[in-house]
C-alpha cells in the first residue's frame, strides 16, 4: 500500500481555518469509506500574505486575495488537491484553472458583539472604542452610532479577544460562525440581528475548491455540497461582483430562501458611514446569479461613480 495520502487539503494555519479543514476532513470521511484509513487525508498548512502582514488594514495591502493567492498557487502546482476557504475571504473572480464546486452547510451568518462593558453596541457610552478590521462593520457602526469610535483591529479570533481583555478596546465584533466553530460561544455578549447589521457577503459559509477538470476531487466533494447554501452564496457574490467589492469598499449582503424565492438584501456604504445605500429584491431560486447581479447593479446605479472617490479609506 502506498504511503501517499489519497487527498491533500490546503488551508491557512489559524485555529479557525484549521477547524474548518478538520470539519471538511470529517465530512469527507463520513461520505467516503476509502478516505477513512489512517493517512488517507493529509492537511497542508499554507501561510498567506494576509496572515503575515498584521500591522495594516487589508484595504492598504491589496484586499481579499491576500488570503487565497498562495493557496491557489499550491493547488495549481499540484501540492494540494483541495482547498478550504472562508467564503467571505474569496475574491469574486477565481484564478484560471480553479473551480469552487462545493459549499458546506452554512453557519449562522450574523455578527456578534463582545464586550466586558456593555450588552450591545447601543449600550456603549459616548467615546467608547470598538475594534474591528472590517470596513463593513465600521461603516455601519458609524452610521448608526456616531458617538462611538472605531479603530482597525486585526489578528485571529484569539488575539482579538486577548486585546479586548487587555483593554485595548472597549468592544469588538466578530462572526458568530467563527465563534461557534471554535466553541467560543461563552465569550459572546450578544448576537447582532441582521436587521441591525447586515453581514459580509457569504459570511458563515465554507467553500472548497479544486483544480478545474479534476473529476476525482469533484466526485469526493459532490456529497458534501449544500444546495441551499450554494444558492444563497451565489446570489450574494453576484451582488459583490457587480460592485467590484474588495476590502476597500463597505459592502454587505444576505440572501435567504423563502419558498421558491430568494430574498436578497444588499448594502453599499461610504467608509465613514456618512451615506448608506440599501436595497432588497426577490427572485427565483433557479437564478441566484441573475438576482444578485440585478441587485448589485441597482445599488451601483444609485451610488454613481463618485460615491466612494471622495472618501479617504479607513
Amino acid at each position: 500500500m502506498s504511503d501517499q495520502p489519497k487527498l491533500v487539503i490546503g488551508t491557512r494555519g489559524s485555529p479557525l481555518a484549521l477547524a474548518q479543514a478538520y470539519e471538511t476532513r470529517d465530512r469527507l470521511q463520513a461520505a467516503h469509506e476509502d478516505l477513512r484509513a489512517d493517512g488517507a487525508i493529509a492537511i497542508e498548512v499554507i501561510k498567506t500574505t494576509g496572515d503575515m502582514i498584521l500591522d495594516r488594514p487589508l484595504s492598504e495591502i491589496g484586499g481579499k486575495g491576500l488570503f487565497t493567492k498562495e493557496i491557489d498557487d499550491a493547488q495549481l502546482d499540484g501540492r494540494i488537491d483541495i482547498a478550504v476557504h472562508s467564503m467571505k475571504d474569496v475574491p469574486t473572480w477565481l484564478p484560471e484553472g480553479i473551480s469552487l464546486p462545493c459549499i458546506l452547510p452554512r453557519e449562522d451568518p450574523r455578527d456578534v458583539f463582545i464586550s466586558p462593558k456593555a450588552k450591545t453596541l447601543a449600550d456603549l457610552p459616548k467615546g467608547a472604542v470598538v475594534g474591528t478590521a472590517s470596513l463593513r462593520r465600521q461603516a455601519q457602526i458609524k452610521a448608526k452610532y456616531p458617538h462611538l469610535e472605531t479603530i482597525t483591529f486585526r489578528g485571529n479570533v484569539q488575539s482579538r479577544l486577548r486585546k479586548l481583555e487587555e483593554g485595548v478596546v472597549d468592544a469588538t465584533l466578530l462572526a458568530n460562525a467563527g465563534m461557534r466553530r471554535l466553541k467560543y460561544e461563552d465569550a459572546i455578549t450578544s448576537v447582532i440581528e441582521d436587521t441591525d447589521m447586515l453581514p459580509a457577503v457569504a459570511q458563515g459559509a465554507i467553500g472548497i475548491s479544486c483544480r478545474t477538470g479534476d473529476e476525482r476531487m469533484m466526485n469526493y466533494l459532490a456529497p458534501l455540497n449544500c444546495e441551499t447554501s450554494t444558492i444563497r452564496v451565489l446570489a450574494e457574490r453576484a451582488l459583490l461582483r457587480v460592485l467590484d467589492g474588495s476590502c476597500r469598499t463597505p459592502i454587505a449582503a444576505l440572501a435567504e430562501i423563502d419558498g421558491d424565492e430568494i430574498y436578497l438584501r444588499g448594502m453599499l456604504a461610504k467608509p465613514d458611514g456618512s451615506e448608506v445605500l440599501t436595497n432588497e429584491m426577490r427572485g427565483p431560486i433557479t437564478d441566484p446569479d441573475g438576482l444578485g447581479t440585478k441587485a448589485g447593479q441597482e445599488l451601483k446605479d444609485r451610488a454613481g461613480e463618485d460615491f466612494l472617490s471622495d472618501v479617504v479609506q479607513a
